[in-house]
């Protein structure tokens, strides 16, 4: 009997790898087609050749140089790091605020708050972007910087507000006998112990901002402050018929996203088990 369970538990460890796999090797077979492209030439991607004969190392500088790669790296780069810092930030504190505080229609407002991620996008975006208009912030950074600073996202909000109500209200209580304020709890205690919400706010941010492009094309008009959304629709509508150095151009823009989320993968995973533990 017991080898009769150990036998089928085996087998079906060996089929959950099996299928697991196969998914593996689907997802990454457009990753693949990616990056031989780019090392194709113009006829072997036209021919859809699976493997170019000859790397062609030189379609990476020939991309980045025809949509002027580096002018938008630091715009993206200014813009997604300066709105990270300001989604976890500032989302932390209300999320500190809706569990830890008491207030008069606490729940409620949370409530109120949840309710707006069911608004789409495309319903404020004109009367955002006249707001943005009155204040003369069109063609500059400001309208996809400082929202990130207002509170910045409900989503992010929830994942942190339930990630801070894991934490024992007793250390709030120890900290508050020693003399903290509610700014010395969030900061000593609060803080210290969520890193994984916070890491996993800081991935999601970055990814949004980082390959954001209807933000950036409503409010930059100027080509010195586009980013890289923006560079490679401008170079895809010149060179869609080469599909070599558009692959080219994709993948060097889509690195930064693999590779953090490669390294910080744990933190994310971390962060989004623990924020469904209590609500």
């Amino acid at each position: 009997m017991r080898r009769s369970k150990k036998t089928s538990k085996k087998i079906w460890t060996m089929a959950a790898t099996v299928i697991i796999l196969a998914g593996v090797f689907v997802i990454l077979i457009p990753l693949f087609w990616m990056l031989t492209t780019s090392l194709k030439t113009y006829a072997e991607a036209e021919n859809m050749a699976w493997l170019p004969r000859a790397p062609q190392w030189a379609n990476y500088f020939t991309a980045l140089k025809a949509m002027n790669f580096w002018r938008a790296l630091g715009n993206t780069i200014l813009i997604t790091f300066l709105a990270m810092t300001g989604h976890v930030f500032s989302c932390a504190l209300v999320a500190y605020g809706f569990s830890r505080l008491r207030f008069p229609f606490r729940d409620p407002l949370f409530v109120i708050l949840l309710a707006t991620m069911m608004i789409p996008g495309q319903v404020t975006m004109i009367p955002i972007f006249i707001e943005f208009k009155a204040l003369g912030w069109v063609d500059t950074f400001y309208p996809l910087i400082v929202p990130a600073f207002l509170g910045g996202s409900a989503f992010f909000i929830f994942l942190l507000r339930q990630f801070f109500m894991t934490i024992p209200t007793e250390l709030d209580d120890a900290a508050r006998i020693d003399g903290c304020s509610h700014f010395g709890i969030f900061f000593k205690i609060i803080v210290p112990l969520s890193k994984p919400a916070l890491l996993t706010v800081a991935l999601f941010s970055f990814m949004y901002n980082w390959n954001d492009f209807m933000g950036p094309l409503i409010y930059l008009n100027s080509p010195e402050k586009k980013t890289l959304a923006l560079a490679l629709q401008d170079f895809n509508s010149l060179y869609a018929v080469q599909p070599h150095l558009m692959m080219a151009a994709s993948l060097v823009i889509m690195l930064p996203c693999l590779a953090i989320f490669f390294f910080a993968q744990r933190y994310f995973i971390k962060g989004m088990v623990i924020t469904g533990v209590k609500g």
